[in-house]
């Protein structure tokens, strides 16, 4: 199911293997879906089930074995790796459960690294990022480094520069699995004020049915497949 907006993503008869001794494992199996432009959607499923894999593929961090994956209209499935990366850094921002943030850089150097890899100059790349820890709160905060950070603090510092490039996909892997309920509502909060007021496509990992409901639709993998796939409304009816 999708919204009326036009696909940013489009999946067509996705597969991934990966070899095992044993064999080849199928982490998926054929999976088929759109996500349009604005939507919020959650990922939910088991360890194993498959989210994981279907996320890095749409991070363009792995390649499936088999079928279609269209990025705004274009089919990234094949592209060179220069390209893949490339792509990566301009449509994409990505926000992991573990923060990954450099511990011996600032806040700001943190959220700027981005804007280095594509290119920008030194003062611009700086007013920029200082800009988005604006954004989520701490612009005071932005010589700190993340040891002098809370679990909050830290996460906000990586949405921040997952929005540095003024991407049109956010990637959410398990972003409130280390924060407590609090810190983890605050965070879900500024997700959806990002969806509701800027546009921008959210894609989320959880596995908490409370940070799923957050989104407007939900998608559940199981053995690798889509089993189940539903607007907000249509569950709470």
């Amino acid at each position: 199911m999708t919204g009326s907006a036009a696909p940013l993503i489009e999946v067509v008869g996705l597969e991934k293997d990966y070899p095992t001794g044993a064999g080849v494992f199928q982490a998926l199996r054929g999976v088929s879906l759109d996500i349009a432009e604005g939507e919020f959607v959650a990922i939910m499923g088991a360890s194993g089930s498959g989210k994981s894999t279907f996320m890095n593929l749409l991070g363009c961090l792995d390649r499936p074995t088999r079928g279609i994956y269209r990025l705004g209209g274009q089919e990234v499935s094949r592209l060179s790796s220069d390209r893949l990366a490339a792509l990566r850094n301009r449509e994409i921002g990505f926000v992991f459960q573990g923060f990954n943030l450099l511990p011996k850089l600032s806040a700001l150097d943190n959220v700027a690294l981005p804007l280095l890899y594509a290119g920008m100059d030194r003062e611009a790349r700086r007013q920029q990022a200082q800009s988005m820890l604006a954004r989520v709160g701490l612009d005071e905060r932005s010589h700190h480094t993340p040891l002098q950070l809370s679990g909050g603090q830290q996460q906000r510092v990586a949405i921040a520069r997952a929005l540095a490039s003024r991407p049109r996909l956010i990637l959410a892997d398990e972003p409130t699995g280390n924060l407590d309920s609090e810190t983890s509502r605050q965070v879900m909060d500024f997700f959806s004020q990002l969806n509701r007021e800027e546009g921008i496509t959210l894609v989320l990992v959880t596995h908490e049915a409370d940070i799923a409901a957050y989104a407007q639709r939900r998608i559940r993998f199981q053995d690798g497949r889509v089993v189940e796939d539903q607007t907000h409304a249509e569950a709470v009816a």
